[in-house]
Parts: structure tokens; C-alpha cells; sequence
């Protein structure tokens, strides 16, 4: 098998990915922002169709909206599953923080206009399927670019579980389906990168 070049730009972009929760304080420019998403948007995507839609939560009050909405749903989830009082304000606590020191905070859609509507259950699945791992596809261009721009990030896929309370909180238009939260920032002064651990490819490729 062919070696992996580690010294290559695009092996250690992959490489040196991690996800980070800590961020200094230094804001990001608008213009940074935009650039990583355009790279984002250069994805593969069926049907030469564009399904991926991006939301930049720059204000506080629309920040607010999302953190407020998000904390209720999660709120009533946890209370149904019987959580501590504590153990709940301490997870919604922490959730809400995140949100809303986070430098940047980009709400990813996934856009189905452009799907074919196939007449069997069946294909209707495999057509949803092909847009969702093009999302997939843009969210690693989107967390690379960051990583080149000098940024450090994470997804949070809380908006998956509360999406009408999302889709209220920021107003989307009713074809956008929120799915993943992209949290990021500059690295904090104190980061240290965790391990990565030698991948056993065996255990994740076969060969027939």
C-alpha cells in the first residue's frame, strides 16, 4: 500500500484537524468568514445541484433567539429522561456559553429543492442520502479552510434534534433544514493539540 505523504499541504491539513472548544476572544472578519464558505461550497454534489445553505449568526439577539430556542427543546428532552436538576442546569449552562462566546457561529442547512422525486420509497431515501453526505462533504471543506485561515473549530449536531425550534429561533426559509451548529475561533493561547493516534487501516478497508 502507498504511504501517506505527511509532508504534503492537503495529508496534513487532514492530518492536523482537531476538534477545539476553546477560542481567545479576537473576532473574526466578515470577509474571512465568507471565504471559508465559498471553499465549503465547492463540495460534490448530485444532480450538479447546490444543497448546502449556511447562516451566520453574528447578532446578539439572533444568538440569543437560537440559544434560548435550543436550551427549551433540550431542556424538555432532558427533564423526560428523568435527569438531576443539577446534572440539567449544568449541560444547558455549558451549551449556552458555547454558543455564545463562540467567535464565529454558522448554522448549516441542507437544501433538498434540487432532488429528484422519485415515485418509491426506496430511491426517495438513497436520493436524501446523496445530499446529506454532500453537507458532509462541505462541512470537511468548511473545517479545512478554517485550519488554513489560522482558525480552530468544532460541530455541534444539537440543531438535528430541535430543528423546528431552530428553524423559528432564525427564521430560515421552510426549505433550509438546519442540521449542524460549526463553532469557530482562533486557538487559545493554552491549546495543546491531542494525540493522533496511528490509524489501523484494517480495520476500516477491506478488499474483495
Amino acid at each position: 500500500m502507498r504511504a501517506v505523504r505527511e509532508d504534503h499541504p492537503v495529508s496534513a491539513a487532514i492530518a492536523g484537524r482537531r476538534s477545539v472548544r476553546r477560542f481567545t476572544s479576537v473576532p473574526v472578519d466578515g470577509a474571512t468568514v465568507e471565504h471559508i464558505v465559498a471553499l465549503a461550497c465547492t463540495a460534490p454534489a448530485p444532480h450538479h445541484s447546490r444543497p448546502w445553505r449556511f447562516v451566520h449568526v453574528r447578532t446578539r439577539p439572533a444568538r440569543d433567539r437560537l440559544a434560548d430556542a435550543m436550551t427549551g427543546a433540550w431542556r424538555a428532552d432532558l427533564e423526560r429522561e428523568g435527569k438531576p436538576v443539577l446534572e440539567v442546569a449544568g449541560l444547558l449552562r455549558r451549551s449556552q456559553t458555547q454558543l455564545a462566546e463562540a467567535p464565529v457561529l454558522l448554522l448549516a442547512c441542507l437544501s433538498l429543492g434540487d432532488r429528484k422525486r422519485w415515485p418509491d420509497a426506496a430511491r426517495r431515501r438513497a436520493e436524501r442520502d446523496m445530499f446529506v453526505q454532500s453537507l458532509g462533504a462541505a462541512l470537511q471543506n468548511l473545517l479545512l479552510a478554517a485550519g488554513e485561515a489560522g482558525l480552530v473549530g468544532y460541530l455541534k449536531g444539537a440543531p438535528l434534534f430541535c430543528a423546528d425550534a431552530v428553524r423559528a429561533a432564525v427564521e430560515l426559509p421552510s426549505d433550509w433544514e438546519p442540521t449542524f451548529l460549526v463553532l469557530l475561533g482562533y486557538p487559545h493561547e493554552e491549546l495543546e493539540a491531542a494525540p493522533r493516534y496511528p490509524v489501523d487501516v484494517d480495520e476500516f478497508l477491506v478488499e474483495r
